[in-house]
């Protein structure tokens, strides 16, 4: 019980911290890719508090990251993030190219 408590106070902390970092660009001057990186970053600030609080819980992570549903999910979501990734980038583009034909120029 008492480890489940530090590891959620840990965890806590660790978002309170580790969020404002990944988010510290502005929408629109991202690249696509950093959209990518985005839980993988969570996952490894998650995997390093947990890990010092407790190897064994630690080990558990990576055991449970490497289990074929948790990779096939892993896998699905990395590409559709890219297909969303694309999708909006030419929106952004048509919107833009619609807005310079409206102004004129």
């Amino acid at each position: 019980m008492l480890q489940s408590r530090v590891l959620v106070i840990a965890l806590i902390l660790l978002l309170s911290t580790a969020l404002p970092e990944v988010h510290s660009k502005s929408v629109f001057e991202r690249d696509r890719r950093d959209w990518l990186v985005v839980p993988d970053a969570v996952a490894s600030y998650v995997y390093e508090a947990v890990n010092k609080v407790s190897p064994r819980a630690g080990q558990f992570l990576v055991d449970a990251a490497q289990t074929p549903a948790v990779v096939a999910t892993r896998n699905f979501l990395i590409r559709e993030t890219t297909k969303l990734s694309i999708m909006a980038e030419q929106l952004i583009e048509k919107i833009k190219n619609l807005w310079t034909r409206v102004r004129g120029y």
